[in-house]
This record gives structure tokens, sequence and C-alpha cells, in this order.
């Protein structure tokens, strides 16, 4: 066996040997290639599970996913991570004084206030509370009357540190319903941004249809005659950078929650009548969000890198449940000036890696992208280079560096800041067509979920390598 290993080897020899140089640097050359080509190749994502046998049958007739080993309900993903308020101070042991919540005036930068800062002024902000007669437990309903903005997630943090529930309010909802929700929930105290939402809430104390209702905090500047006009119907009107003050003058120690205890009333409208409050506990959310990470932990493990833009209402468990994940892990979430004509610039300012989005944002997107192709040959050219970046996407390939990213999609990938590795729609069905156009065009994973406040938002979740629009 050793001779005749040794006459292979002579023959390999002689036949180098009687090989020109040229064809040897060429073969060499392709092996070099070939190496290459095979060190830098793009990698599919692989299902966490076989897609075809995603859940088994439990005792009883339900079914479980295949994800999870224990035939128990999963309830938490992080061992110190059992409610919203240790989920925000993993994000702070994570990344301290590293940036956390940013807000951009028009045509400047972001600017930012790091984990420790929003801890501080969060825990000065419920001590304040607490100071002016509010009780720390789950019967303190506080209710937030405000667009997205850093003061929200304060204002929500703050209710957390000392085991209080926020109830979210919005316009959309209407006078009516505002005026019900304050009713139901018996709300004495309710933070909000702008003046003319105070001047609403005012209007309806003074005809006595929110007779709960004593005390107004408001993020933006006020003048005195709504001082006054609180006055008049005994309801005080304050500054929160004042119950911050108060609260640092007269600081309590944290009293945060247990994973059973309500966190939050959300308010839905409803099919008919008036809104219904779902009622949701720390872990109701915990667990949505852990269901997430367990499903997705294997492609994108979030970390303190990611930055999220905020634009989505807060007052939906939607967007705060995927703001929930963010900083869970110190990353950081970056609000949009408020005008979402402005978004793009925005986005272009923040570069953010995770964009929660709805279906009608993102109809739009390919309609100003195929509006700008405007051209017979530019709309078939762009077509095609989407079915050959799509074949990618079927095969489990994501990437944004290929050579059809380089000629077609570099511009759309820039205005959305560059970044994206992850986008997640919700609130209704996206089309098929605009879905896989998007996978393709953006070079990110795109997921789409299903599910309603009672879920906690997220209900059904697309599974990582199913990529079928």
């Amino acid at each position: 066996m050793h001779s005749l290993w040794l006459s292979e080897l002579e023959k390999l020899f002689h036949l180098m040997c009687s090989t020109s140089t040229a064809a040897l640097l060429g073969v060499g050359g392709l092996t070099a290639m070939l190496a290459y080509w095979l060190a830098t190749r793009p990698r599919a994502l692989m299902p966490p599970c076989d897609l075809q046998h995603q859940s088994e049958e439990v005792e009883g007739g339900g079914h479980r996913s295949v994800l999870v080993d224990s035939p128990k309900l999963f309830t938490h993903y992080y061992e110190d991570t059992k409610t919203l308020y240790e989920a925000f101070q993993r994000g702070l042991h994570i990344t301290g004084d590293g940036p956390c919540l940013g807000c951009r005036l028009p045509n400047q930068p972001y600017k930012w206030l790091s984990y420790r800062e929003v801890t501080t002024r969060a825990e000065h902000l419920g001590s304040g509370l607490l100071f002016q007669g509010c009780q720390p437990n789950t019967k303190q309903f506080i209710g937030v009357f405000s667009q997205n903005r850093p003061e929200w997630i304060i204002s929500e943090l703050a209710c957390y540190t000392y085991s209080m529930v926020v109830v979210p309010l919005y316009d959309t909802l209407g006078p009516d319903a505002i005026r019900y929700i304050i009713n139901t929930a018996e709300i004495s105290t309710v933070i909000c941004d702008k003046p003319e939402k105070a001047k609403v809430l005012l209007d309806n104390v003074e005809r006595q249809k929110t007779p709960t209702l004593k005390w107004i905090i408001l993020m933006d500047p006020f003048n005195m005659e709504l001082v006054e006009q609180g006055k008049k119907c005994g309801v005080h009107i304050q500054a929160l950078k004042e119950v911050e003050a108060l609260g640092q003058e007269h600081y309590r120690k944290p009293m945060p929650p247990c994973s059973e205890d309500l966190s939050i009333i959300c308010f839905t409208s409803g099919t008919t009548g008036n809104p219904k409050g779902v009622m949701l506990t720390h872990g109701n959310i915990v667990a949505d969000f852990s269901g997430f990470l367990k499903a997705t932990d294997k492609v994108i493990s979030p970390n303190q890198d990611d930055v999220l833009i905020s634009f989505l209402p807060l007052a939906h468990m939607f967007e705060r449940l995927i703001e929930a994940v963010v900083y869970c892990h110190g990353g950081r979430i970056g609000f949009f000036q408020g005008d979402i004509r402005l978004l793009s610039d925005d986005m272009k300012a923040l570069r953010p890696t995770v964009f929660p989005v709805v279906p009608r944002l993102l109809n739009r997107m390919y309609d100003k992208i195929f509006s700008q192709a405007n051209t017979p040959v530019k709309r078939w050219l762009l077509n095609f280079a989407a079915k050959k970046k799509s074949k990618e996407v079927s095969s489990g390939i994501i990437r944004n560096d290929s050579v059809w990213d380089k000629i077609f999609f570099s511009k759309i990938q820039a205005n959305v800041g560059g970044r994206l590795r992850m986008v997640i729609t919700g609130a209704a069905p996206t089309s098929p067509t605009v879905l896989s156009f998007l996978r393709a065009a953006l070079g990110c994973q795109v997921y789409e979920a299903y599910g309603q406040t009672e879920c906690t938002a997220g209900c059904t979740f697309t599974t990582p390598g199913d990529w079928t629009s």
C-alpha cells in the first residue's frame, strides 16, 4: 500500500514537471479564486426549525412551538428580565452612560439622553408624582397623552419604577373616547405634551364631564392663561420639569412591580361602542417579546448597536413592544420630528437598524420607487433586478452587497439610512408584491406579524428562513 502511494505521488510529480509554468499559474489562480469564493460567498440563514413542522400537539389538544424545549409556558428569555422595569434596567447595565433616547430639530443631528439620565429623570418624575399624592401601586392609573418623544418613555418608566399603571390617550380616538377613558379608569393625573391637548382636557372638566381629573403635567411650555383656566375648574397645571424637581427634592427609592402586576391599560377603538380597555401585566409583555427573541435569536441577536426609529404611535402595543426589545439590549431609540413627511430625513440622520412599520407606509415606499423609474426600460430593469435578488432571498440569503444592490438598490437603502437589518410590519396584511420587492430592495430581514392588543401585540410572526410573501 505504501509503495502504491509513492507511485501515485511520483506520477503527480512528473505531471507537474511536464506542465508549463503558465498552466500551473492558471490552475493556481483558479484554485485561489475558488478558495476565495468559498470563504466569502453569502451564507443562507437557516430556519430555527423544520418549516413543515413548527408546532407539536400537547395534552388537551393544543399546540406549542417546537422552539421551546419545556412543556411549561415560555414566560421570559432572560432570568433578570421578568418586568418592563427590569428590561430597562438590563439595558442600563449594558450601556450605562451610552445613548438611549434621541430627538432632533429640523436640519440638526440627533441629541441623546443616556440610559443613566433617563433612569434618573424617571425616578425623579415618579418621586414627584408620589409627593403629590399618587400611590405606588397598581391601582394608580396615570394618563399619557402625547406624540412619540423621549418624555413618553420617561413617563412610562416613572410609572413602572413605582408600580403605577400607564393609560395611553391619543387624538385619533376623538374627544368623546378620551373622556370615556378618563372616567372609566378614574384618572386623576395626565401627562401630556402640548398646551392644546391640555385645553381639550380642561374643556371636559369645565363641562363636568371628567370630575376625577385633578392634575395636568405638560412637557412643552405653556402660558398663565392655561394655569388660570385650570384653577377655575380645580385642575393643577404643572411643567414636567417642575414635578421632576419636586421628586429630586423628595426622592423615594424605587418600588418596582412583579411580573404578575398590571403594567398598562391599552384602550382600543374596537369595532362597536366605546373603547375597550385591555389590561396587560408586565409578564404578558415580557412573555410576548421573549417569544420574538426565542424565534430570532440565531439570526438577529439584538444588541447595544441597534437603533430604532420611533414614529408609530406609542399608544399602540406594537410600537411599545419593539421598543422594549431594543432598550432591553441597551440599544438606542430615535424619535421622528413629528411630521411623517420628514420621516425619510429623520432616517437618513438617525441611520436605524430596526424599522417597525405598517403596510400603508411600505406601499408608499413601493409606489415612490416605481414612480421614479419613469420609463418602461427603467421599470423592466428594476423588476429584473428584484427578481434576481428575490431568488437569493427565497434561498435564505439576505444581503445588501450584491451586484444588484450596487447598481439598483443602494439609493433605496440610503434613503432609509443604509443600515437596516430588520423591518417588522404589522397592523394589516402587506401585499405579496410589495413585501417580495422590499425584501429584495432593502437587503435586510423583513418580518410580517399578526396580532391584536389582547395578545400584547404580536400573536404570530414570520419564522426566520420562511421568506415567502
